[in-house]
């Protein structure tokens, strides 16, 4: 699709979204059942956080939000999830206000959705439904598309039940669309299982490229950092403001969905590849965990992670947990202070006594393992951040300058080739290079080097 057909497009959607009257409900356990299900629901985040979550995701497609309602409960229905007494009065209101679409901040079964559609007179969508639908309104690389669709097929799969007289009759077969007796409801499942099975392979294919890419980069190594972080933490803002770019960063969830890679320079000249990557959240279904591992590739084979957090938001904790959750099933540990760096980001959101609190907490952990304070909108602290990550790096990687003869062609190249060049000063007869190579390198810089002398990261640049 081209540009112009894409806004079209896209204004289309806004417009139908737009004039769809939705109701958001949020049927969250009680504190008595909350503390018997501890461990696999949300338990700290308080329900005034989650439907103002909930309702910000329908709002991010721009739904007509004509209300965020919580439902406290008691037990889970099998049937419908909510009590029979409750699904009544929500069906009046539905119908009074004239909702169109109704949305569950939880996750529902087949047969749940279905009931309660019938029961509602409307269209419904549970949580993981409302999220793949914004992943798909964000999406605009191929890649990015190939991954929500493949998330949407395998959630749309479970919920090819028997509730429309279609799906039950009988069919003849017609070769490759199915034999004979298939019913129709067979018929789409095998149907969608074949379209995944060709998305998978692309996929594969996405994997082998970026895997071959990776390849290149360890030969000419750029270390890589990347920004993860709960959805709206301002990752897009922060990218924006360390890498000159001009990523989307608007004020609502999940704005960045395709990763976004820049070259980003440290205080001593260095540089590193900036990753932004698409946003965390809590209860983020495994389909899209499952579907979007291959770009969350490039935060498991970063050399440092950047966990930004939005430290001026009340439930700011339990994102980090979710966060630290997911990155631990993506095989990276968040207490390993060597490789991840927590961010506490929005600062200028902090009114004086918040920021001296802060500060105070900070204070009484003095390492380089502590966080930073900074705003990714104003800047402040953003040198500090940079001059952390230089130190990080400098754990398993070491400088030296090197003097080459200006004829010494080979030798120069090999330079390029095998490390990363962080200054050059070319004189008549001779070239001053400062280079910074990973520990497993040294041996072999030192031996085509040998009088190669290491020197501390922390010097200054050699003038130009």
């Amino acid at each position: 699709m081209s540009d112009h057909g894409l806004v079209h497009f896209l204004d289309a959607e806004r417009a139908a979204a737009e004039a769809t009257r939705a109701l958001v409900i949020g049927p969250y356990l009680n504190e008595r059942r909350r503390s018997a299900e501890a461990g696999r629901l949300s338990s700290e985040r308080s329900t005034k956080a989650r439907i103002e979550e909930a309702v910000g995701l329908a709002r991010a497609i721009e739904l007509d939000v004509v209300e965020g309602r919580v439902v406290m409960l008691s037990d889970i229905r099998p049937a419908t999830f909510l009590g029979t007494g409750k699904v009544e009065e929500l069906a009046q209101d539905v119908k009074a206000q004239d909702v169109s679409l109704v949305i569950m901040d939880c996750a529902l079964s087949p047969v749940q959705q279905r009931n309660l559609e019938q029961a509602f007179g409307c269209k419904l969508i549970d949580r993981t439904g409302l999220i793949l639908e914004i992943f798909g309104r964000r999406a605009r690389t191929r890649e990015g598309a190939l991954q929500v669709e493949l998330a949407h097929l395998e959630y749309q799969k479970s919920r090819l039940v028997r509730s429309w007289t279609h799906l039950e009759r009988q069919r003849g077969g017609f070769g490759f669309l199915g034999g004979p007796g298939e019913t129709q409801i067979e018929t789409d499942r095998r149907l969608i299982q074949d379209r995944i099975g060709r998305i998978e392979r692309d996929l594969d294919h996405v994997r082998r490229t970026r895997s071959i890419n990776r390849k290149r980069r360890d030969d000419v190594p750029f270390p890589v950092v990347a920004l993860v972080g709960y959805t709206n933490a301002g990752k897009s803002t922060l990218f924006n403001r360390l890498t000159q770019a001009s990523v989307l960063a608007d004020d609502m969830l999940f704005a960045t969905l395709d990763p976004t890679v820049r070259l980003l320079e440290l205080p001593h000249r260095s540089k590193v590849a900036l990753s932004d990557t698409v946003g965390f959240i809590s209860d983020l279904p495994t389909t899209l965990i499952s579907a979007f591992r291959a770009t969350l590739e490039e935060v498991v084979s970063a050399d440092i992670v950047l966990h930004v957090r939005d430290i001026s938001h009340p439930d700011t904790k339990a994102q980090s947990d979710d966060v630290a959750g997911i990155l631990e099933e993506l095989g990276i540990n968040p207490t390993d202070h060597g490789r991840v760096i927590e961010v506490w980001n929005k600062l200028d959101l902090l009114d004086e006594e918040q920021r001296a609190d802060k500060a105070a907490v900070l204070a009484g952990h003095q390492s380089i393992d502590q966080a930073v304070l900074v705003s990714g909108l104003s800047g402040e602290g953003c040198e500090a951040l940079l001059e952390r990550i230089e130190r990080h790096l400098s754990t398993d990687r070491v400088t030296f300058d090197l003097t080459l003869d200006s004829a010494d062609g080979p030798a120069l190249h090999w330079v390029y080739e095998h490390g990363e060049v962080l200054d050059r000063v070319d004189a008549e007869s001779q070239i001053q290079v400062r280079v910074r190579v990973h520990n497993q390198r040294v041996d072999r810089l030192k031996h085509r080097f040998p009088l190669a002398r290491p020197i501390d990261v922390t010097e200054a640049a050699p003038e130009a």
